[in-house]
C-alpha cells in the first residue's frame, strides 16, 4: 500500500538510471521496424498476439502496447513509434487474417449518414443562395421544416447584440 513512488523521487536517484532516460538503441525507423517484425515472427509472440485479439483486444491497442513497451525499454523513441505504428498495425492485421481470426481493428469508421445529411443541407443552402441571387425571397420555413426536430430545438435563439455596460464601458459615438 505504501510502496508507491513519492513525487520528486526521480530527482533523488542517479541520473539516467532508467532506460527511457538514455538515448534509444535504434534511431532509424527501418531498424525499429525490423526489430518489431522480427519479434512478431517468434512463435510465442504470434500466439500471444492472436490470443489477445481473440479476447477482444483491438489491434490498435495491441500495436500501441508493443510500441510503448519498446520505448520504455529504450529500444527506440516515441517519434519512431509514430512512424512505424501503421506498418506494425497492418502486420498484425495480416497475421490475424492469415490465422482466420475475427478481430476488432479499433479504427473508427466514418459515419456516412452524417455526410449524407450534410450534402442534403448543402444542396438546400445552394438553392436558397440561388434564390437570393435571382432577387427572390428565400423560403427559410422550408429549410427549417427539412431539418430534423432535434437540430431545430438545439438552434440558439436569435439574440440582440448586447451593449457593453458597467464602469469601464465607453459610450458609442457617431463619427
Amino acid at each position: 500500500m505504501f510502496n508507491t513512488v513519492i513525487p520528486g523521487q526521480s530527482l533523488t536517484s542517479e541520473p539516467k538510471n532508467y532506460a527511457w532516460e538514455n538515448p534509444p538503441r535504434m534511431i532509424l525507423p527501418e531498424e525499429a521496424l525490423a526489430y518489431h517484425l522480427e519479434e512478431l515472427n517468434k512463435p510465442k509472440k504470434i500466439e500471444a498476439a492472436l490470443d489477445a485479439l481473440q479476447l477482444g483486444i483491438e489491434v490498435t491497442t495491441l500495436t500501441e502496447g508493443l510500441l510503448r513497451n519498446a520505448v520504455s525499454k529504450g529500444e527506440h523513441s516515441i517519434d519512431i513509434s509514430l512512424i512505424i505504428g501503421p506498418i506494425v498495425h497492418e502486420y498484425i492485421v495480416g497475421l490475424a487474417d492469415a490465422a482466420r481470426i475475427d478481430y476488432v481493428e479499433g479504427i473508427e469508421e466514418e459515419d456516412t449518414s452524417e455526410e449524407r445529411m450534410y450534402a442534403i443541407r448543402e444542396n438546400k443552402a445552394r438553392k436558397i443562395l440561388d434564390n437570393i441571387k435571382k432577387n427572390k425571397e428565400p423560403d427559410l420555413e422550408e429549410l427549417e421544416a427539412s431539418l430534423p426536430k432535434q437540430e431545430v430545438e438545439d438552434m440558439p435563439p436569435q439574440l440582440e447584440e448586447e451593449k457593453p455596460q458597467g464602469l469601464m464601458a465607453r459610450p458609442e459615438r457617431d463619427i
